[in-house]
């Protein structure tokens, strides 16, 4: 059989929907099937609402994010929001903000996000019923492609105010089902390309303001292609028939 060559540049280009699709597609389900509801049995979004979003890293034993790469997570958010959004989970008893600006959960904060993973695993497996072989599959190849991304950011020297190195590796305790390793691993990835987009578009001398409200275009195609570049190093982990099966595979999933 011919195999349709997919550069990892293009690949990039096309993954990104998809991955979007099904990560959005899992969140949502997490947050009509119980999130919303242990949210508020913790003090609501005020008091969590950055949990959810940084769960990864801070439902690790001793797990921070540090405070360059919570600025790069929140990079086209207002800061002094944001700020003032932490200061209300520390004052819930939900974070802990360090004396270097880092993020930790407390000990409330750590068992909410004990429950949130009960409930995404909840929700995941009847999101996702019957495609056990294709969860599998999505499973491994984001961990060799998290696994290589990481590699490539240490040989550039990351030199810091990166998303995806503040929230890689995912938390992955022993046991987690495949839902829930397909979920965090497909957050984790987005981050990579949201840190490929941040540098095309800062290349390009825009920041985050004027980027967000650029029209399309050909400015705006050029900064999307320049991404694609930049996000394509750990897609040469994968070879062309593993990523055309990849997007095959992140298409036939619900949701």
């Amino acid at each position: 059989m011919n195999t349709v060559e997919l550069a990892p540049h293009r690949f990039a280009g096309l993954l990104a929907p998809a991955v979007d699709r099904a990560f959005i597609a899992g969140m949502l389900a997490g947050r009509n099937g119980g999130g919303a509801e242990l949210s508020q049995r913790y003090g609501g979004p005020a008091a969590n609402g950055f949990l959810v979003e940084l769960r990864t890293r801070l439902a690790a034993p001793g797990g921070t994010v540090d405070e360059p790469g919570f600025a790069a997570i929140t990079r086209y958010r207002d800061p002094a929001v944001c700020h003032r959004s932490v200061d209300k989970h520390v004052a819930h008893g939900m974070l802990h903000r360090r004396p270097d600006g880092g993020l930790s959960a407390t000990e409330r904060g750590a068992a909410f996000l004990t429950e949130l993973y009960q409930v995404h695993a909840e929700v995941t497996e009847e999101l996702w019923a019957g495609q056990d072989e294709r969860v599998t599959r999505l499973v491994a190849a984001l961990g060799r492609l998290l696994a290589y991304a990481l590699v490539l950011a240490d040989e550039e020297g990351d030199p810091g105010g990166s998303a995806f190195t503040a929230m890689a590796p995912p938390h992955e305790p022993d046991g987690t089902p495949p839902g829930v390793l397909l979920l965090n691993r497909l957050g984790t990835l987005r981050y990579h390309r949201a840190d490929a987009h941040a540098a095309a578009w800062t290349a390009a001398g825009h920041t985050a303001s004027s980027i967000a409200t650029l029209p399309a275009g050909p400015e705006r195609l050029a900064i999307e292609l320049e991404t694609d570049r930049r996000a394509a190093g750990p897609y040469a982990a994968l070879s062309a028939e593993e990523r055309l099966t990849m997007l095959a595979d992140l298409a036939a999933l619900p949701g």
